[in-house]
């Protein structure tokens, strides 16, 4: 079996050849640490529904954080969870004899010592061989871009914990940048917009979900509002408060002027004439974060070139991931 792993800071996605997107569940797992040893109560799609409504012996964590492994042993749990899940029936026990070729994704700029722990907790979960791929070529590859050929190719690619800004030609990243500013800054953004200017505490999910349902960063022709509940700062009571998305575009300022700075470096590197095929072909956007309400008419406006939002964003990296392990394989054949 030929598996491809988009291993998110938020989300998990899975390919596996022949079949497509088999998972889609949040890099989320659940620890019981009443035990001596660290007990799994839960991973994925259960776990995320525990995260801020534990009690004190159960803490929901992520073990991925800025695009690269935090606590190794949970990373590990996880992905054997996932891998032993696309398996199906008797899955731990086919791991034993027919282990997978997989294909992970890591950000563009990761340190050595972060890219041997996501291959090394790969080949603990299960993993027969391993092959790692940058973020960006398998969003472009996902994305359906030329990558293989000599024109220049640029993709913005917008994770949970990271956002990864490349020019691709000829199958290598020509120019590429990656910071630690992606959809999680946004979230912890409208935390504090929301903790500032109404005295209301509210969780993670809660931002995330303002952040889907109203967020912004361009001038909408109807203006969104919501509701949110949250915890009053001042008498410690739940308290019920409408926020909109003209004030949310506000809590983005920082984190959104981070990313365009990157997007802007890029293409100050990039070589004259892959410039010119970019001008031509235009910017292409990736991961969740293209999904932001006007990002792509704000980086046209900022950059003076078209942009582009792939068909499948979030399923981009995970699919490019995918090609790359059929590429693999059918190479290897031959």
């Amino acid at each position: 079996m030929h598996i491809g792993i988009d291993l998110g800071t938020a989300t998990v996605v899975v390919y596996v050849k022949g079949k497509g997107i088999v998972l889609r569940e949040p890099s989320v797992v659940a620890i019981d640490r009443s035990k001596s040893t660290r007990k799994v109560v839960a991973v994925g799609d259960q776990a995320r529904l525990m995260l801020g409504r534990t009690p004190g012996h159960i803490t929901a964590i992520r073990p991925m954080r800025d695009g690269v492994i935090a606590d190794y042993e949970v990373t590990e749990i996880m992905l054997r969870y996932f891998i032993e899940k696309v398996c199906g029936s008797g899955g731990s026990k086919w791991l034993r004899f027919l282990k997978p070729t997989v294909a992970i994704c890591v950000p563009a700029e990761v340190t050595s010592v972060e890219y041997r722990a996501v291959k090394e907790a790969a080949e603990s979960a299960g993993a027969r061989t391993v092959h790692i791929i940058e973020e960006p070529m398998a969003a472009a590859i996902g994305a359906g871009l030329p990558v293989e050929g000599p024109g220049g190719n640029m993709v913005v690619d917008i994770g949970g914990g990271t956002t990864d800004v490349a020019v691709i030609s000829l199958g290598g990243l020509v120019v590429s940048e990656s910071i630690r500013v992606a959809g999680n800054k946004l979230d912890e953004a409208i935390v504090r917009y929301v903790r500032k200017n109404f005295n209301l505490l509210i969780g993670e999910r809660t931002a995330e979900e303002i952040k889907i349902r109203i967020g912004s960063v361009y001038p909408l022709n109807g203006e969104l509002s919501m509701e949110i509940r949250g915890r009053n700062l001042i008498n410690g009571l739940p308290k019920t408060v409408m926020v909109t998305s003209e004030e949310i575009r506000g809590a983005f300022d920082e984190p959104i002027s981070a990313i365009i700075e990157s997007v802007k470096s890029v293409l100050e590197k990039t070589p004259p004439e892959l410039a010119a095929d970019i001008i031509d072909r235009g910017i292409f956007l990736t991961g969740g974060g293209a999904l932001l309400k006007g990002l792509d008419k704000l980086l046209s406006k900022v950059t003076g070139m078209p942009v582009h939002i792939a068909d499948d964003p979030v399923s981009c990296v995970a699919i490019g991931t995918g090609k790359f392990v059929d590429f693999q394989s059918s190479h290897a054949k031959n």
